[in-house]
């Protein structure tokens, strides 16, 4: 009976073992120098994309983009594509040129993979939308991130508002 004891305790610090490597921990730098500046800014989307869901790549809000940021979405931004089964994932709505939104927060994943900066970003018209926060992760220039600086909105994708 001892042993059957101790063969369910090494099973259950083997099983966290596990999930801790497998896991991402999520934190958000906001305060840190690079991005301090960063949210509250307001952008307008400069073409039409999709918000999906990646069946590898878990996220807390949907995804947005096209078809050249993420080869599997259909190079169509069309309505007509939302809800079917694609290779990588789910396409669950689509973001028509000019909608505006705030970069809300930006978010640093690390796993034993590597670690990733992302942007949260909330749609101004928040209360008219079903998916009103999103992950801006595929609309970024991360190549700033390997001198050590702040990843930057694609400028095909969204300009950032001026207010008179």
């Amino acid at each position: 009976m001892k042993w059957f004891l101790a063969a369910f305790v090494a099973l259950l610090i083997a099983g966290f073992v596990y999930w801790q490597r497998q896991g991402v921990k999520v934190s958000y730098v906001n305060g840190l120098t690079a991005y301090n500046a960063l949210p509250g800014r307001e952008y307008i989307f400069q073409r039409d994309c999709y918000l999906f869901k990646l069946d590898d790549r878990p996220s807390s809000w949907p995804y947005v983009g096209d078809h050249a940021v993420v080869a599997s979405l259909p190079a169509e931004v069309d309505p007509k594509h939302l809800d079917v089964a694609h290779p990588a994932g789910r396409i669950i709505d689509v973001v028509r040129t000019g909608s505006r939104f705030k970069l809300v927060s930006v978010r640093r994943d690390e796993s034993r993979h590597g670690t990733s900066i992302s942007f949260e970003l909330l749609f101004v018209d928040e209360d008219q939308r079903k998916y009103p926060r999103i992950d801006g992760y595929f609309i970024m220039d991360h190549s700033p991130e390997a001198k050590g600086e702040a990843p930057r909105l694609l400028p095909g994708y969204a300009v950032e508002r001026v207010k008179f």
